[in-house]
């Protein structure tokens, strides 16, 4: 998730009422109910999810890799945790940043309606969705069909996944988004899970920040796009333009290629 996110202001001295302490978790316990008792609930299902080795990602000049902080992947896992698992982050989360997030994602996905890249029909997948305002806006415009991974789940928006080894079958997506690239300890395996389980024909859509250092919880640093299209050898790309999108700067949108004799 963006650098903004993973210092949160410090939050205000609160009464001692037990009612006011327990209001954003109250709020919080409604909005959860009303998703999970709404008629767009998603029908996508998860196949259980194998081990996969992870081998060191070919270098790159165009990505700076953090890999020494880590000790082994487990370490990586554990450090990527702490952030999502911090309850002052999922407070803000859910209460503060919850309306604001869900409206700017609403809004970039409207204007991807609109250029024909994403649909009403579309079978939709959110790429380190937290606690899942993406896939909350996904079905505010219309895609009722939509789900998001993370390392730790967030029901009903978003199932538990490792998007080094994504929990789905293959070409089992339309359109995929993903805000996290940063985060990937291996951004090869970040694109192929991508490529994998997105069908022929199918949208990706990626916001990067280019050439500017993530925070303590990135495990790279993007320095120029062509590290990232580079990644994705079975799609073809659509364009890149400049988006502000909470300390993301770059939009990269790709469509996978339809030959299977696009794959190396």
């Amino acid at each position: 998730m963006p650098a903004a996110d993973s210092k949160p202001p410090r939050a205000a001295a609160l009464p001692a009422r037990p009612l006011l302490l327990a209001l954003p978790f109250v709020s919080l316990l409604l909005l959860l109910y009303v998703y999970s008792t709404s008629p767009t609930s998603t029908s996508i299902s998860t196949t259980t999810a194998t081990a996969v080795p992870l081998t060191p990602s070919p270098p790159s000049p165009h990505i700076r890799m953090r890999r020494s902080r880590f000790s082994s992947y487990d370490d990586y896992l554990k450090h990527q945790l702490n952030k999502t698992l911090d309850p002052r982050l999922r407070r803000v989360w859910a209460t503060r940043d919850w309306r604001r997030k869900v409206t700017a994602f609403a809004a970039a996905f409207s204007a991807l309606q609109r250029e024909g890249l994403l649909s009403n029909t579309s079978r939709a997948l959110c790429v380190g969705a937290r606690l899942g305002q993406e896939v909350a806006a996904l079905r505010q415009v219309g895609v009722s069909d939509a789900v998001g991974i993370d390392l730790a789940p967030a029901p009903p928006l978003v199932v538990k996944g490792d998007f080094h080894a994504q929990p789905f079958a293959d070409d089992a997506f339309d359109f995929e988004f993903s805000n996290v690239f940063d985060h990937a300890l291996y951004p090869d395996r970040f694109a192929g899970e991508i490529e994998r389980t997105l069908r022929p024909g199918g949208v990706a859509v990626i916001h990067v920040a280019v050439h500017r250092r993530g925070d303590k919880y990135s495990a790279n640093d993007l320095l120029d796009v062509q590290g990232l299209v580079g990644l994705f050898r079975r799609c073809d790309v659509v364009r890149v333009s400049k988006v502000d999108a909470f300390g993301l700067d770059t939009e990269v949108v790709l469509r996978k290629k339809r030959s299977a004799a696009a794959h190396p």
